[in-house]
Order: C-alpha cells, then structure tokens, then sequence
C-alpha cells in the first residue's frame, strides 16, 4: 500500500471509529474508565514501573485518566506527560511540531493545569524550562540523559491485532506525536554500539468499541513508522497483548 492510500485508509477507518464512538454515552465511558483503572493497578508493567507516561483525556471520547494519574502520583511514581512544542528541527528533517514527556511535581501541580483549546488538561509553556524533560524540550542538549521512562500509556483510536504477525497495532489521531516521540526516544536511549537496555514498554488505554476483532469487518492499517504496542488495557476489563485474544 503506497503512502497516499495508506494515509486514506487510516482516515476512513478514523472516521468509522470516532462516528461509533458518538454513541458511546458518557456513563459507559465513565464506567469503563473505572475499569481501566482498576485492571492497571493491578497490573505487573504498572505495578513495576517507577517513571511513566500518562496521557492526559480529551473530555470525551476516550478512557479518562484523571484517577490514573492521581493514583500513579499517590504511590510515589514519577509520572511524565506530553507536551508539544516547535520542532527543534531543520525544515524538511521532521514535522513542525513535536512532542516530550514533562514531569508533574505533585498532584497540587497536576491540579493547577488547565484546559488547552480541546479541554485537555496543559502544562503552562511558562514552566516547562523548569521541569525535567525526556527528551529536552525545544533544545535537545538540553535533555538529562538519564531521563528515562519504564511505561508509556497511549490513547488511540483504534486497536487491534495482526492475523498474520501477531502484533498488536495502534491507529492514532494522525498527527504522528507519539510514533516520532518514540522513535526519537529509542535513539536517545539506546545510540549505535550500545547495549541492549530494557525498552520502555508502550500499552495503549482504550474503549472497548476501539478494540477491533476479527469479525468486526475491518482492521488497523499500518506503514512502517506505526509502533506496534505490548498491550492494551480495554474498558471492559481485558488486557490484549501480542497475538493474544484473550483477557
């Protein structure tokens, strides 16, 4: 599939999703978040990791992770969230805008940010030279290079897993942020020559109407710069992992 159809795909079936997803009620989003919540808790990647990286939810629409985020902060974790910012790129290397992680100070931190023009709780670009970044913001030299992250949670739109690989695939919002933060990431962290090092683990948080089975008559189309995810935490309680099907 060449770029442009693969770009058209992706679309179509954003467009199929999120016209489900209108649907959703907010009480049914609500009550899958809390599952959400309570399946990760108790859940070894969270359970283990010290640094992670949360999203922060639009209003509607998706898992909300308000009580995520409380609770990572609760039980002493370093929790990160995105931040976007203008590329520190030559035109032409990479796209105008890109994202990094931002570490929260405390929950009186995370409670003070507010709402970006979607209703998504923001860091105050004020402060960012003040809080440790992973990939260091705007300026790249600026990245401590021991900032590093055990568990990134991701929003999608859809999900779903590989009949032929196994792998378990991810269709974002189409801006790229999270494939080229991490692409990035991995560069940072593991340059030619070095040692293999545990890799950040990447579980995708979603409705269960975003998983996409067999039969429901279509699938994720990826491109070579789509990562693949080591699992997906699902609203109805269920956790997908690579060429699994079960809960």
């Amino acid at each position: 599939m060449n770029s442009a159809s693969l770009s058209a795909a992706k679309q179509q079936l954003r467009s199929l999703v999120r016209s489900n997803l209108a649907h959703v009620t907010p009480e049914s989003i609500a009550s899958q978040s809390r599952n959400v919540f309570d399946r990760l808790k108790s859940l070894k990647p969270f359970e283990e990791a010290e640094r992670i990286s949360i999203f922060l939810s639009m209003p509607s629409g998706e898992i909300q992770t308000d009580a995520i985020v409380r609770h990572a902060l609760a039980v002493g974790k370093q929790v990160f969230i995105p931040y976007l910012h203008k590329s520190p790129f030559a035109p032409g290397e990479g796209p105008p805008r890109v994202m990094d992680m931002v570490r929260l100070r405390d929950l009186e931190d995370y409670e003070s940010l507010q709402p970006d023009k979607w209703g998504i709780p923001s860091i105050d670009p004020a402060t960012v030279n003040e809080r440790q970044r992973i990939l260091g913001g705007s300026d790249p030299a600026s990245a401590d290079s021991s900032s590093t992250l055990d568990l990134i949670l991701m929003p999608g739109v859809a999900f779903d897993i590989d009949p032929e690989t196994g792998l378990l695939r991810r269709l974002g919002h189409g801006k790229g942020f999270y494939d080229f933060f991490i692409e990035r990431y991995r560069k940072k962290t593991k340059p030619p020559g070095h040692p293999d090092a545990r890799p950040v683990l990447l579980y995708g948080l979603g409705l269960a109407e975003q998983f996409l089975t067999p039969d429901s008559g279509t699938s994720v189309p990826v491109g070579p710069h789509d990562k693949s995810l080591h699992g997906v935490v699902l609203g109805n309680g269920q956790v997908k992992g690579p060429s699994d099907s079960s809960t």
